[in-house]
Formats: C-alpha cells, sequence, structure tokens
C-alpha cells in the first residue's frame, strides 16, 4: 500500500495540526525499521500499488520542523517535503488566529532557514501564498495564490517548486485546473492511500495527527488499517459536509 504523510507541527499542544513529539519519535521508528519504503512523491506515485511505501510531507513550513523533525529525518536519509505559505514566510501562522482557533500560535521559518534546509536536501513545495480557502476566492485570485506562490518561492530560494498543498485541503475545479498546469502534482487532505486511479492535481493525504497511538503504524496495509483509513474517511466527509465546505473538483 501506497500513501503520502501529512505533518503539519510537532508540539505538546494537541492541536488539530499538532504531533506529540513522543509520537512522531515511534513514526521515526516505524520508517526506519523496514516496514515500508520511504520516498518522494514523484517517485511514489510511479510504484505499483502493491508496494509498501510512504512519501513525508509537512504542511506550512514551521520553525519545529527545523528544530526536531528535519534534521532526524535528514540523518536517517530520508525524504520530506516541506509545503511553503510564501507570503508568511518569517511571520507566523495568523490564519489561524482568533478567539474560536484551535490551533497553537506558531512561528514559521525564514527565508534563508528555507534555503538552508533545501541545500541540505528537503524538498521545497508550495502552499499559496496566504493559505486561504481557494474556494472562495476568484479567478484573478487563484492565478496569484498558486502561481505566484511558485514564482515567489523560486525568487527567493532558488528552488522552483513542483508539488502543492491546497490550504485547509479545500479545491474545487478552477483551483485543480490551474495546480495541474503549474506544478507536477497537487496534494489534497482526503484521507485516503494512492490505490487505483490518480488525478496528478488531486493526490490525496494521510494525516499522521491520527497515527499518535502507539500501534496503529504496525498494522500497515492490513484489512482492520485499511478499515480504519475507511471509518476516518468517513467520519471526515461528513463533517465537512456539516460545515458546507465540501467543494467537487
Amino acid at each position: 500500500m501506497r500513501a503520502i504523510l501529512t505533518y503539519h507541527s510537532i508540539d505538546t499542544s494537541g492541536s488539530p495540526i499538532s504531533c506529540h513529539p513522543d509520537a512522531f519519535d515511534r513514526h521515526l521508528k516505524w520508517l526506519t525499521s523496514g516496514r515500508v519504503r520511504v520516498t518522494s512523491v514523484d517517485e511514489l506515485v510511479t510504484l505499483p500499488s502493491s508496494a509498501d511505501a510512504v512519501a513525508i510531507t509537512f504542511d506550512d513550513g514551521f520553525v519545529n520542523f527545523a528544530e526536531i523533525a528535519a534534521p532526524r529525518l535528514l540523518e536517517h536519509g530520508l525524504p520530506v517535503t516541506v509545503f511553503v505559505v510564501a507570503d508568511r514566510v518569517g511571520s507566523s501562522n495568523l490564519w489561524d488566529a482568533g478567539p474560536a482557533a484551535l490551533v497553537p500560535h506558531l512561528p514559521l521559518l525564514d527565508w534563508p532557514a528555507l534555503v538552508r534546509l533545501n541545500e541540505h536536501g528537503v524538498m521545497l513545495g508550495a502552499h499559496s501564498r496566504t493559505h486561504c480557502d481557494l474556494t472562495r476566492i476568484g479567478a484573478r485570485d487563484l492565478e496569484d495564490e498558486i502561481q505566484g506562490a511558485r514564482d515567489r518561492i523560486e525568487d527567493r530560494t532558488g528552488c522552483r517548486p513542483t508539488l502543492f498543498a491546497y490550504p485547509y485541503g479545500r479545491t474545487n475545479a478552477d483551483s485543480a485546473r490551474i495546480v495541474g498546469r503549474t506544478f507536477r502534482y497537487g496534494c489534497t487532505t482526503e484521507f485516503q492511500a494512492l490505490d487505483g486511479t490518480l488525478s496528478p492535481a488531486l493526490l490525496p493525504r494521510l494525516d499522521m495527527f491520527y497515527f499518535q497511538r502507539t500501534d496503529r503504524l504496525d498494522g500497515w496495509g492490513t484489512a482492520s488499517f485499511k478499515a480504519f483509513l475507511r471509518l476516518r474517511y468517513g467520519l471526515r466527509r461528513t463533517r465537512e459536509i456539516a460545515a458546507g465546505v465540501i467543494h467537487r473538483a
């Protein structure tokens, strides 16, 4: 079974975007155990469906990615992509601010730090310019958020991103079309493995927030593991439909 794994922040807050450091330690042991092949997104999609393989991605580019995750992943030779919010580099995740926010206020990596990470082997992807909901803006702004993010990252780092991650995982036909012509692959938050026919602009990913239990990854590829994926996928879809954020691409 193949899948793209998604992280955001490594911290102890317990928020929906957070993976506890102890859980990340367990994940790293599993990733380096030989149970699955760890590769890039580009290579993962070319492997047969029967392969046990994953690609690791981090959204947003938090400082704790460079402090906690990147050094350990690189030490073990594990490929990783960090998706950068181009106009928020060096600031914080203000898009999640407000009295109802469920996530901590966290600093984002600056350009020199991103350049250093890229020089050490971290792949840089684009996560829009401002982390807005792409399904709620017009055509001109869509172009700027998607293509503009790629151009700004290339201008500041010399690295031209080929991967894109949709903010909040929300996409529609217009955003997917622009991503499809601007990037090699687009990543959603659809909680599924890479099975069946894949749209390059709409690759699903597994949010590692839901794998913090000690034994959850041990069943990788088994019938019970796949049943868990289906259950979690259904629950997420139900919540999104109730919140009115489902947008068909």
